[in-house]
């Protein structure tokens, strides 16, 4: 049986508040009445996951030789070539990670071409919640560009509990495409 009990995160966990709202905005951008929904892009988290996989296949692959070979046999040049392999993906997933996600937590493309690119940060011991969005056009030009913030208690109780309303029309109020897929959730369902 599922659940249907409302989600809670500590108040005072700037990090979990953010992971949260991070995680609820993949299912609201898949979920907008057609032709505003938009397909999720995972090729940089398929990027990132092979990254970090192959590195661990190494690390496993040259525990498991010292383990079973024994130390003189794990000095030979395939066991140090897989070192060094280790620590050039490791390098490579954390440039991967800084440089090319920064801060990603969205990715998505519309049926008719257009890209949504959402990033977050937020600040140590600060309780906002910040945005940067770009909305470009099939052809790359860019149509929105802006970066917003707002408190997380805008969306979160007192207590903790999670309420994804208020961030769908804070979304809304501030990206035009989002606003217009407000208003039409907002005639399909009468209101």
């Amino acid at each position: 049986m599922a659940s249907t009990q409302a989600q809670k995160v500590p108040v005072y966990s700037v990090n979990d508040l953010k992971s949260t709202t991070d995680d609820a905005l993949a299912p609201h951008l898949s979920t907008l009445p057609q032709p505003y929904a938009f397909t999720q892009d995972h090729t940089k988290t398929n990027v990132r996951f092979a990254l970090g996989y192959s590195a661990v296949a190494i690390a496993a692959f040259t525990f498991y030789a010292d383990r079973k070979l024994g130390w003189e046999a794990t000095q030979s040049t395939w066991v140090i070539t897989a070192v060094i392999s280790y620590f050039v993906l490791n390098s490579l997933l954390t440039y991967w990670i800084w440089a090319v996600e920064s801060g990603e937590v969205f990715r998505g493309k519309r049926k008719s071409g257009e890209t949504i690119s959402i990033r977050s940060t937020t600040k140590k011991h600060s309780p906002l919640y910040k945005l940067r969005v770009q909305y470009t056009s099939a052809s790359n030009k860019v149509l929105e560009e802006k970066e917003f913030e707002t408190p997380f208690t805008t969306w979160f109780s007192a207590d903790g509990i999670f309420h994804p309303e208020p961030l769908k029309k804070w979304l809304a109020s501030e990206v035009e495409v989002l606003r217009l897929a407000a208003k039409e959730t907002g005639k399909k369902s009468g209101q």
